[in-house]
């Protein structure tokens, strides 16, 4: 694989720096004088990166793909089994790990652009779409293997996925730390009975 462009490098940069923003004063408030002030770099040329706020915050939405998508990248022993590789994904999928990939606040706040902006709902259709055809993949490995009982992959991954938003938009709101850990417990055996796998290792 080739090394990732000076400008893509730049891009990222700027991308980063806003994400760190909005996560500190929220994205309503990420503006992009600020966010060049977050890295020394004069406004202009963060614009001529990203010519608008809003190619900026596309950008956003792009980079918590990448981070969600964190949850596939396994171990190689865990690459040697279908059926480990599965699980420890939905390990992955259910847990604290996957929570911390990317700030809620600023993720809830892309995702209600989504109701004003027809690119953001695009955008944030494909982030979603591209984590449940990850996780179909590997359901349908397992199927091709004889290991689950299922009878549409990307049916049941899909499920586990509207599990996963509501699980979590709901675990925002826990503060309780003992009872956040017994209903991600309690969510994550769902999603295992949803697999139906013939046996479990």
């Amino acid at each position: 694989m080739g090394r990732k462009s000076l400008k893509e490098e730049r891009q990222r940069e700027i991308i980063k720096a806003f994400y760190k923003l909005a996560k500190k004063e929220g994205l309503e408030n990420a503006s992009v004088a600020k966010t060049a002030a977050v890295i020394d770099i004069n406004p202009s040329l963060v614009m001529h990166y990203f010519e608008t706020r809003e190619a900026l915050v596309y950008g956003l939405i792009e980079y918590i793909l990448d981070k969600y998508l964190l949850i596939y990248k396994l171990p190689k022993e865990s690459e040697e089994s279908a059926e480990t590789a599965l699980l420890k994904v939905i390990d992955n999928i259910f847990s604290q790990k996957w929570n911390t990939l990317f700030d809620d606040s600023v993720s809830y706040s892309c995702y209600a652009l989504a109701f004003r902006n027809k690119t953001i709902k695009e955008k944030y259709k494909k982030l979603l779409d591209t984590l449940r055809l990850n996780l179909a993949v590997l359901i349908g490995e397992c199927k091709r293997q004889g290991l689950l009982e299922i009878e549409d992959p990307a049916v049941t991954a899909d499920l586990i996925f509207v599990m996963v938003d509501g699980a979590y938009y709901y675990l925002s709101l826990v503060t309780d730390k003992k009872e956040y850990q017994v209903k991600l417990a309690q969510y994550k055996n769902q999603a295992l009975a949803l697999l139906n796998f013939v046996s479990v290792a």
